[in-house]
């Protein structure tokens, strides 16, 4: 059997995971069977949009369901301590300037489960992630985006 894939995350993504989860098993859940149930009520199915979209919407929040059981399940947290404070890690804030032009940005690096553009929060599988990580402030990275190459520099990790 297959390794199943480990989540990095904060405690704070993992607790955020685990109420959207609790929220799509207690209201969502019921709330798409009760449409079905409605949907039903008006006859012939064959030709039922209201419950041919509330059969889509199951499907949707049972597929996300599964997923979200196997992020918390697999999830491995990144504690403070794990933190580097002096290079470019998973957990950390990193503060840069976009050369040459000097725009300042600001992005801390989480899984991919918690990433979320935005609130400042990149996914350490992102082109701008991966070249970071493990730079110390003051250097000069290189980093390979979808719209072509940029240069940054690190001002600040926290």
């Amino acid at each position: 059997m297959a390794a199943e894939k480990v989540f990095p995350m904060t405690q704070a993504g993992k607790e955020k995971l685990e109420q959207e989860l609790e929220y799509l098993k207690t209201v969502k859940r019921k709330e798409v069977v009760e449409r079905i149930k409605i949907a039903r009520s008006f006859g012939d199915l064959s030709e039922n949009s209201e419950y041919d979209s509330a059969k889509e919407e199951q499907a949707f929040v049972e597929g996300r369901i599964t997923t979200l059981e196997n992020m918390v399940r697999n999830a491995k947290i990144i504690s403070e301590g794990e933190l580097a404070g002096d290079t470019v890690s998973l957990g950390s804030s990193v503060t840069f300037v976009e050369l040459p032009d000097g725009e300042e940005e600001t992005y801390t690096i989480v899984g991919s489960a918690e990433a979320d553009p935005f609130e400042g929060k990149i996914s350490n599988d992102s082109p701008i992630a991966k070249s970071l990580m493990g730079k110390k402030v003051g250097d000069q990275v290189s980093v390979q985006t979808p719209g072509g190459e940029m240069s940054v520099r690190i001002v600040s990790i926290k």
